[in-house]
């Protein structure tokens, strides 16, 4: 038998990161299973002065950006997170060995992929974390919506260090 050799920078496995994003979007399935058992649209529990789990449903994107659209914008979502997936396990396969890039790509992956299940099964995205401030409300969002937004903090954090490398490096 054979020891294994150092990894080499920019060497892994790509199945670390397929792994996460299965995780995020079984979380995200689950939690909204939860709330479409529990809970009907538009209903909700106080949970703190600040925090409701709500069950709403939103058809458009971010922000529900084009959700007053007449169902056409549900195929393009699909469309753009087909797209999504496809690049991203490019990159992942492409570049492994970056741990935090790579970790970054794959919470957007399982999130984009958890967000496209429910509209191909329902024709929107069941959100249900529900944050507010008086009578001003974020928008609810759910866990698929979390690994996205972890994924596009640490991609900034990620470009930001490397770029100090780089800097540091010259």
């Amino acid at each position: 038998m054979t020891s294994p050799t150092p990894a080499q920078p920019g060497k892994g496995s790509l199945w670390p990161w397929l792994v996460w994003a299965l995780v995020i979007i079984g979380v995200d399935q689950l939690t909204k299973q939860w709330i479409l058992d529990n809970y009907q649209y538009g209903n909700w529990t106080a949970i703190t002065g600040f925090f409701n789990i709500v069950r709403a449903h939103n058809t458009g994107a971010a922000f529900s950006f084009l959700a007053d659209g007449s169902g056409w914008q549900r195929w393009l979502f699909v469309g753009i997170g087909a797209a999504a997936t496809v690049l991203i396990v490019w990159q992942l396969k492409k570049h492994p060995g970056q741990k935090m890039f790579c970790l970054a790509l794959s919470s957007i992956l399982g999130g984009a992929i958890g967000n496209v299940v429910d509209r191909l099964q329902h024709g929107y995205v069941v959100d249900f974390l529900d944050f507010y401030w008086g009578a001003s409300h974020f928008p609810a969002f759910n866990v698929a919506d979390m690994g996205i937004t972890l994924g596009a903090i640490l991609l900034i954090l990620d470009e930001i260090l490397r770029a100090r490398r780089a800097k540091a490096g010259t």
